[in-house]
């Protein structure tokens, strides 16, 4: 993969610091997917992702074995969507803006940002955009039942994106200090609607 110089921290990089909870593991993922946010592939080492998580390089090397594998397993959206979809039809609106906004807070980043905001060449976002396809939007659209099941699958990832973005880019605004239930109170049911079509 390609190096290529790019400036600007996006919202996702900034949503995503680990802060004194996160150890091991956790701390590793956390300080991997603001690296390969804010930068190129090829800028990525081992050694930085372990200084940013407080670990040493080879725990990292221990977890998640080389930069390709730990590259891998941070494009990896089918655990977060499989926490996200796991609900009733009826609810799953609402359940998937009480995921998210809950995710956001307790883990401290987004499931889904890294796909728009990531800085790597071509082949590493075309990775990311494929694999959110295969693992997100393609599994959303076999759930819902009726017509333009694929177009309402795409507009529910928008919608739950933009919430990621939104909170991202206001992190000391007001939906910081909503409640995750009075968020999802107010926008989940434009997202219920694309799912009951």
């Amino acid at each position: 993969m390609t190096a290529r110089v790019t400036t600007g921290t996006p919202p996702e990089a900034a949503a995503t610091a680990p802060e004194g909870g996160a150890t091991g593991k956790d701390a590793i993922l956390l300080a991997a997917r603001r690296a390969f946010t804010q930068r190129p592939y090829a800028e990525v080492t081992i050694r930085g992702i372990a200084a940013d998580a407080g670990v040493s390089a080879s725990l990292v090397v221990k977890h998640f074995g080389r930069k390709e594998q730990l590259f891998n397993t941070v494009a990896d959206f089918g655990p977060a969507a499989e926490e996200l979809f796991d609900a009733p039809l009826g609810g799953l609106g609402r359940h998937m803006v009480l995921t998210l906004v809950r995710r956001r807070r307790e883990q401290k980043g987004d499931p889904f940002l890294r796909v728009v905001f990531s800085l790597g060449n071509q082949d590493e976002r075309s990775l990311l955009r494929t694999r959110f396809h295969e693992q997100v939007t393609a599994r959303l659209t076999a759930r819902l039942p009726g017509r333009e099941r694929a177009l309402r699958a795409e507009l529910i990832a928008g919608h739950l994106i933009g919430l990621g973005a939104t909170l991202s880019l206001h992190r000391e605004g007001a939906g910081s200090h909503a409640t995750p239930e009075h968020l999802a109170d107010l926008y989940a049911p434009a997202i219920q609607r694309l799912v009951a079509g």
